[in-house]
């Protein structure tokens, strides 16, 4: 297990949403002392259990993984404005099976990047004295707005989690800024792999205004810059603005909408030089438990040679659930997208609280107009008194990208 860096240097975390997943609020009850607030914090258990098979065209072999991710953690009260979390996080599989975890060797079968791995995976303490603003600082969980740039991954069982320090501001109404300076990314592929942790020097600004009735704008920038020279073609500016939101029609339908853009450039030590582009444009309809999306992601790529990259995303919530495009290809990536999701609600019966939930892609070249592959995605999931049970599906046929690719899960989660 990796120690912590250096308290002075290290994480905060939020954004739109004050993503801090244990976040600490200004105006909680203070404890009278500081052993009040140690003793008398809150502990928490979140337990996920999941099953994931893959079938890939190009490997005789397919994969199968059964894993149980555990995290404990303790939240302590607020004193003088003070409070810390301590999350300690397990995952390991459980019931045998074959598959590449990215550091086993297994080479012949497809990689699920589920790794056994024990470590601290939050620790830090936050300041909210001040009016107004909260003060971070410690290993913690940041998903800054959609997750596009700035996220944990959390759908794999080992989270991304970042070092570094930050100041959340709220001092005017319906108006968030976040500034955080990162100096270590914890990836998802634990300690023992070669590329588990990367040392960085990375900025990050958000700002985030809600004042206007049925819209969200949302801009910022994010200036990466890592010091393994494995990594450095990452090394990257972007600067971008987001507008999203919905209104309300006739018969009790909701319009929905969403648009963003951004630029990005290379960056300090980045080997390669280049500009491009990033847009993401997404209409759709709300009625009755129905949801209805459709949508148009660019990104960018500069004649080829170099392509808008985004590596310290939650890649698996865009671009399809195989995971096909968690690198963006050198010419590019165009992703047109349909989806349709249904919540089960006012029919009595066991159903009630089930959602579904179908997404189609279809996947071209920026340049060249190549045709990449489509994919369709499918789940079910339902809340069960304290559990989370879902089932999820996902089915790539490749054209000229990679290969064809099946992929099942079967998860049961809870938290208490």
């Amino acid at each position: 297990m990796k120690p912590l860096t250096p308290i002075a240097k290290t994480f905060l975390m939020a954004t739109t949403t004050l993503a801090l997943s244990l976040s600490y609020s200004a105006n909680a009850q203070e404890a009278d002392s500081l052993a009040d607030a140690i003793i008398n914090g809150d502990a928490y258990v979140d337990a996920r259990l999941r099953m994931e098979s893959v079938s890939q065209d190009n490997l005789a072999e397919n994969g199968l993984a059964t894993t149980l991710r555990t995290k404990l953690g303790y939240k302590t009260g607020v004193w003088k404005g003070l409070s810390g979390v301590l999350e300690f996080e397990h995952s390991a599989e459980i019931a045998g099976g074959n598959y590449n975890n990215t550091i086993n060797g297994k080479g012949t079968y497809p990689v699920i990047a589920d790794a056994n791995h024990t470590e601290v995976n939050q620790a830090y303490l936050a300041y909210t004295g001040i009016e107004k603003t909260t003060i971070a600082a410690g290993r913690q969980a940041l998903n800054l707005g959609t997750q596009r740039f700035v996220g944990t991954v959390g759908w794999r069982q080992n989270d991304q989690t970042f070092d570094a320090g930050a100041i959340i501001n709220n001092s005017i109404d319906d108006l968030t800024i976040v500034y955080a300076y990162v100096w270590n990314v914890n990836r998802i592929f634990g300690n023992d792999h070669p590329l588990g942790d990367l040392k960085t020097k990375t900025n990050v600004l958000d700002v985030t205004y809600k004042g206007i009735k049925g819209l969200s704008t949302n801009a910022y920038g994010l200036m990466i810059d890592l010091d393994n020279v494995a990594v450095k073609g990452l090394n990257s500016k972007t600067f971008g603005i987001r507008a999203s939101g919905s209104q309300e029609i006739d018969g009790g339908a909701k319009i929905l909408y969403a648009a963003e853009y951004a630029s990005q450039s290379d960056y300090k030590n980045n080997p390669m030089s280049y500009s491009t582009k990033y847009y993401n444009l997404e209409a759709g309809v709300g009625f009755k438990g129905f949801t209805l999306k459709g949508g148009l992601e660019v990104l960018g790529s500069d004649n080829g040679v170099a392509s808008f990259t985004t590596p310290l995303a939650t890649l698996h919530k865009f671009n399809g659930w195989v995971d096909k495009f968690l690198g963006t290809p050198a010419n590019g990536l165009r992703d047109i997208y349909v989806s349709g999701a249904y919540a089960v609600k006012g029919t009595d019966s066991a159903m009630d609280g089930t959602k579904f939930a179908v997404i189609y892609h279809d996947f071209k070249s920026d340049v060249g107009g190549i045709h990449h592959g489509s994919e369709w995605d499918a789940s079910v999931s339902k809340k069960i008194d304290r559990f989370n049970v879902l089932l999820k599906f996902a089915k790539y046929d490749a054209d000229a990208w990679s290969v064809d690719t099946t992929k099942f899960w079967a998860q049961v989660a809870t938290k208490f």
